[in-house]
């Protein structure tokens, strides 16, 4: 190989020797070639149009592709299948110029990929239950060993996986291969909802039934790994086993998808189900939990007007309801047992006046509704916000925040007999260790109600999700997994003697709460690579909306760097910032990643929620704008070169954004977007719950529904203006139709001047993305190379 490099350059040496007069005879020689004409870009599929006209409190308006949502027209579904298969071509000719830069995108998130083949082991009672995923197979399987059979184990071994070599014996005992479960669906296999019953011997679940389109309960066996005969109900939608395990209690759906009965079944028994409750209001859903201690069955039902709590004896779940709680207005309402008392969970009023956050009560057991007294247990203080809780049997966890700061603090029950509300302040809970720029900490399912140990799921933009367990009663901690992208593994603990250096590094370092929060090496963080840093930015009103940019340090130069901006603004959900491995592939292209938590999502309370939803959805899509100019104002990101991002409610959200201001994004990507609020409202066609009417608007109120016309992504597109380029992309299983993403992508196209260097595109999946992580890293890499091209055409 030396030889013919050496070869190679002395051809070339020789080469920059030739005389002129032999290079005047190549020039003479030389006959110049037409440049070939570059290949016209392909053109936008138009799908027929057939107006339609609509008329609502007096106000008319024009549908010309309402046809793609007649679901029952066959006619129109064959024009509809004619109309994706020309998408279909349409964004393959567009991108076709990108393959490689899409199977390069592909191998780059596919090697970041956790390798971990199993669940982080859970501990209830004497057992372990994990799901794992076998070679070869695409789903998991549902298993169990006990934890005394071998404390130190790693499951995610294969094919050691459930055998113990010390002993020579198998110590793993498969419950539900989903695979399996996939043979009797269809060949999918998507699970809600799974419960093992509290004495360990039956396993409740749900699955998705393609053919008829509900989730239908099944009960298994699990010392004989045999199906029960009963019950086998479809339409389920939530599930709470009774104190023996003897007794299932499940929610049925009605035709238009509303949780309205509850019905009782005895395990082993052949007589038929008992019904409990009936709502017949058609704005009325039931749901239904079990306490931790198991010692009681809560019944929640609630409309927009109204929410009522019931208990049910676990031990007899056919002796009745008895009513505890009752307030006006939808309201969040968890309820927990613990010694005798009742403990709610709660953002209700309180004596009328609205509440900006949710609050604990305490209530003894045995009182009559008449006579009950619900006392406020911690004082209200606007430092620190409660925004979760989680019971033990010896302690209470509050999940705090503190201006943008998180805390996990544990309190030793039981709670003192008050005689006044007590004041955080002057208990000084210890806060758990957390690492720096926290942006989400979530409950495990925590079933062992005995146990002092404890779950959380700890999230940041600059570190992978840690699944931690704090030993509530020494306050010493464990990250039982977390993926470690610096080292290309996955850092899986299991058992005692695996995480000794945990606990040793906290023995060294005193007392836990002393542990270095901000020790990267044992958090995986990601900080010595990315920065993080939160900006305060001002609305169109005044309002300061926070916003979160994320890039690297190496890369960033200034007004030179594209972007990508986050969205959401719905539900008072807090905006998803956890750190996604497929952003590093931007991230290390010298991108920005900002997040606008805008007024509608959560993290700002009662009234930040309030403030972005029905009549005021307007503020959350001038709070995203607001952003949006920030960041190239203040030339964190280079002028026409940022982008949008939203999902669901989100893109909604991005959508509303660029109909204001069509020229501040260069590109955008809306995944299984909500467009077309003025339609799926006024006749929807999937079933909408109390909670879309109450985020979007009723339309039977006129300001709602003035409301809603003027925000609609759909009614509002500009005419003969140049809109960014957009990817749409949707499935066929999502809760806002394909439809909905078909019509707006016509009628953008229809509206705005035509540029193909603006492309706007429709990418469909027939399958839920998030259940399959390769399928999620084809699709993130094709959103990545649409972003990549629109910035660099």
């Amino acid at each position: 190989m030396r030889h013919l490099l050496s070869s190679f350059r002395h051809n070339q040496l020789n080469h920059r020797r030739i005389t002129p007069r032999i290079h005047s005879i190549f020039c003479a020689n030389y006959k110049p070639q037409k440049p070939q004409p570059l290949p016209a870009p392909p053109s936008p599929p138009k799908p027929p149009k057939k107006p339609v006209t609509f008329t609502h409190h007096g106000e008319s308006w024009e549908d010309p592709y309402s046809w793609m949502s007649q679901l029952n027209d066959k006619v129109a579904m064959r024009h509809m299948d004619v109309y994706m298969e020309q998408e279909e071509k349409y964004i393959e000719a567009v991108m076709s110029d990108t393959e490689r830069l899409q199977s390069k995108l592909q191998s780059e998130m596919g090697s970041r990929l956790s390798n971990e083949l199993s669940t982080p082991p859970l501990r209830w009672g004497p057992w372990l239950y994990y799901r794992r995923v076998e070679e070869g197979k695409q789903y998991p399987v549902l298993c169990r060993r006990l934890a005394r059979a071998n404390e130190d184990f790693i499951s995610n071994k294969s094919p050691s996986a459930g055998f113990d070599f010390t002993s020579g014996k198998r110590i793993e005992q498969k419950l539900l291969d989903y695979n399996e479960e996939a043979e009797r669906f269809g060949g999918y296999a998507y699970e809600e909802l799974s419960e093992v019953s509290p004495d360990h011997r039956y396993l409740a679940y749900t699955m998705y039934d393609k053919d008829n389109d509900c989730f239908k309960l099944s009960v298994r066996d699990l010392n004989f790994g045999s199906l029960c005969s009963k019950p086998q109900a479809d339409r389920v939608s939530n599930i709470a086993w009774g104190k023996d395990g003897q007794a299932l209690l499940y929610v049925v759906t009605d035709h238009c998808k509303r949780p309205y009965r509850i019905y009782c079944s005895m395990i082993g028994s052949e007589q038929d189900d008992v019904l409990l409750i009936e709502e017949p209001s058609e704005n009325g859903y039931v749901n239904i939990r079990h306490t931790k201690d198991f010692q009681f069955l809560t019944v929640h039902i609630f409309s927009t007007t109204s929410s009522k709590i019931f208990l049910i004896d676990a031990a007899d779940p056919l002796s009745g309801m008895i009513p505890v709680w009752e307030c006006e207005a939808q309201a969040h309402c968890v309820v927990e047992h613990h010694q005798g008392y009742l403990y709610l969970f709660t953002d209700a009023a309180k004596n009328g006046q609205l509440v900006d956050h949710h609050y604990l009560l305490r209530s003894p057991v045995n009182c009559s509704l008449n006579k009950r007294k619900w006392e406020n247990i911690f004082s209200d203080d606007s430092e620190f916000i409660i925004e979760d809780v989680d019971f033990s049997d010896k302690h209470l966890v509050l999940i705090m925040r503190d201006k943008r700061n998180f805390r996990l603090c544990p309190i030793s029950l039981p709670l003192p007999i008050m005689k006044e509300e007590i004041k955080l302040k002057e208990i000084s809970p210890q806060s758990l260790p957390l690492p720096k720029n926290v942006s989400q900490i979530k409950p495990g399912t925590n079933y062992d109600f005995y146990s002092s140990t404890m779950r959380f799921t700890i999230s940041s933009p600059l570190m992978p999700d840690a699944v931690v367990d704090y030993d509530l009663s020494n306050g010493k901690w464990n990250i039982v997994q977390q993926q470690n992208l610096l080292h290309e593994r996955t850092k899986v603990l299991y058992g005692t003697s695996s995480s000794a250096s945990f606990i040793q590094s906290a023995r060294n370092s005193g007392s836990n709460n002393e542990v270095n929060p901000e020790n990267h090496s044992t958090w995986n963080d990601l900080s010595e690579f990315y920065a993080c840093e939160v900006h305060n930015v001002m609305s169109y009103d005044g309002i300061i909306v926070p916003l979160t940019v994320v890039y690297s340090p190496k890369r960033k130069k200034q007004a030179e760097n594209p972007g990508l901006l986050h969205g959401h603004g719905a539900y008072g959900e807090i905006l998803d910032k956890r750190w996604r491995s497929e952003l590093k592939s931007l991230l290390d292209r010298g991108w920005v990643i900002a997040y606008a938590d805008v007024r509608g999502g959560g993290g700002g309370g009662k009234k930040w929620h309030h403030d972005g939803r029905r009549t005021k959805k307007i503020n959350s899509i001038y709070d995203y704008i607001s952003c949006a100019k920030f960041l190239i104002e203040r030339e964190i990101v280079q002028d026409n070169k940022l982008a949008g991002w939203g999902y669901s409610a989100g893109g909604l959200l991005v959508a509303s954004a660029i109909n204001s201001c069509p020229s501040l994004l260069r590109a955008a990507v809306l995944e299984v977007p909500f467009l077309d609020p003025t339609n799926t409202l006024l006749n929807p066609i999937l079933p909408l719950t109390p909670a879309d009417y109450d985020e979007f608007g009723y339309p039977g109120d006129i300001t709602d529904f003035q409301a809603i016309r003027k925000y609609s992504p759909y009614n509002n597109i500009q005419k003969d203006i140049l809109y960014p380029a957009i990817l749409v992309t949707s499935s066929f299983n999502t809760r806002f139709g394909v439809w909905e993403a078909a019509k707006y992508v016509a009628r953008v196209r229809e509206c705005s001047i035509y540029d193909p260097k603006h492309p706007v595109l429709l990418n469909l999946t027939a399958d839920i993305v998030e259940e399959n992580r390769y399928l999620h890293c084809k699709e993130s890499a094709l959103e990545t190379a649409f972003l990549i091209k629109m910035m660099e055409s």
